[in-house]
């Protein structure tokens, strides 16, 4: 954990538009991955209200530019665009890649699955990890041209406080060995996009890219619609937040001036989070989820597994 935590004027509370207020992002390009419903269109919403132009990268096309649509007739911004990527593909992200053009000063990972039975990609990936950490990590590489050349790019990568439960599982990331556990593999991909933030900041931040992760919180969004009535008996007692309050996060990381240059850390209602305590279990960072080892052996796992998706 770093020793000095850093911590904002806003709390749990606090929503995304309270974070922009006052914010001009004027000149700037971001992409929010996932931002057709839930908390990634209140993100693409908050970022577009303060001046940037914003592309929803977004499965479904159709939710996709209805979205768009709204996030124009609220903010007044016509600066707002609709392309297609489905991160369990990865066919889909090189085409989104590809189709990119010019600087991205703001990248925000927030797409993902929940919980899902046991379901795997064309390559064998078990989803979770191959949607939520994977995916992103083959796009975020993509583009890593794009962000370097914004000269102060933020890249925000969403975790979750199911990740304290569950250490990277590095040798069998996808499940093969042991049995598949539906809640354990989402814990296990969201230590993934903590880790990721931390390895990502330590190859980037000389190109001027700060990368952060982030907790929004329990929000009731459709990324709950896997989990079961057992499921949710079995859940702790979350204080509940709007999208809006689950967006602000984000938002703060993406786009709040004084946290230019700091990265590799794992935020949760808009401050750095504390080192996790069970005795306080709704809040908190893992150790795990810091640790720069794993990081680092979990970066090369991910560019083996593209790699040998790339050779068949």
């Amino acid at each position: 954990m770093n020793a000095q935590r850093f911590t904002t004027p806003f709390d749990a509370r606090s929503t995304a538009a309270d974070v922009v207020a006052g914010l001009d992002l004027t000149g700037q390009r971001a992409i929010v991955t996932g931002a057709s419903s839930g908390i990634g269109v209140e993100t693409a919403r908050a970022l577009a209200a303060a001046g940037a132009a914003v592309t929803l990268a977004v499965r479904d096309l159709v939710a996709g530019e209805r979205a768009a649509e709204d996030i124009r007739a609220t903010t007044g911004s016509q600066l707002i665009g609709v392309a297609p990527l489905d991160l369990s593909d990865q066919g889909s992200v090189a085409a989104f890649v590809s189709a990119w053009e010019g600087p991205l000063h703001i990248l925000v990972n927030n797409a993902g699955v929940s919980a899902t039975p046991e379901m795997r990609t064309a390559e064998g990936w078990e989803l979770q990890f191959a949607t939520n950490h994977l995916g992103h990590f083959a796009l975020t590489n993509g583009l890593h041209p794009a962000l370097a050349a914004a000269g102060r790019a933020r890249v925000v990568s969403l975790s979750s406080i199911a990740h304290v439960q569950a250490p990277m599982v590095l040798d069998d990331v996808s499940f093969r060995e042991r049995p598949y556990d539906r809640l354990l593999a989402y814990g296990e991909s969201k230590t993934a996009t903590a880790l990721f933030a931390v390895e990502a900041n330590r190859r980037w931040a000389g190109d001027g890219i700060t990368v952060n992760a982030a907790n929004p919180g329990a929000v009731t969004t459709n990324l709950g619609r896997h989990l079961t009535e057992e499921d949710l008996a079995q859940l702790p007692a979350y204080d509940f937040k709007s999208p809006q309050q689950g967006a602000a996060t984000s938002v703060l990381l993406a786009a709040w001036p004084q946290l230019d240059g700091l990265g590799g850390r794992y935020f949760e209602d808009c401050n750095e989070a504390p080192r996790y305590n069970p005795e306080a279990p709704l809040q908190g960072v893992a150790d795990h989820a810091l640790d720069p080892a794993a990081a680092e052996r979990l970066w090369q796992v991910s560019l083996d597994m593209l790699a040998a998706a790339q050779r068949g």
